[in-house]
């Protein structure tokens, strides 16, 4: 089966990208906790293209969001679906970070989550212009 990484940045791409995972995980019968709660095999025929398994039957967007703000990240975090992301995979207040950091952060991060994608088929990139 075919996976994608699904890359959010900035205040638009990650309101964008918020409401995404609200619908598809509502499409996947997966709650707010990432938990699949669904009433149809169809449901997690093809789960594993958006979500990784977690431990404990928990499903976790393979997703990264970046923004240069704080403030787009508490809204994600705070809001329906806020909880099911993985930690480390919200990226913000970058400015304060070197150019070359930031880009080396990046490459290692994306690296990180291409090599257990299995195979990694695209990244979607929802950003604003």
């Amino acid at each position: 089966m075919r996976e994608i990484v699904h890359l959010q940045a900035g205040q638009c791409g990650n309101q964008i990208g918020a409401k995404f995972w609200e619908v598809i995980s509502d499409e996947h019968g997966i709650d707010p906790t990432g938990a699949y709660h669904g009433d149809s095999d169809l449901q997690l025929e093809r789960i594993n293209v958006y979500y990784n398994e977690a431990t404990g039957g928990k499903y976790v967007p393979r997703a990264v969001l970046v923004d240069l703000e704080p403030g787009t990240m508490d809204s994600v975090r705070s809001g329906p679906f806020g909880q099911v992301f993985r930690p480390d995979n919200f990226v913000f207040g970058v400015r304060i970070m070197p150019p070359c950091r930031f880009t080396s952060w990046w490459r290692t991060r994306m690296r990180h989550i291409a090599s257990t994608t299995k195979p990694c088929m695209t990244f979607v990139s929802v950003r604003s212009s």
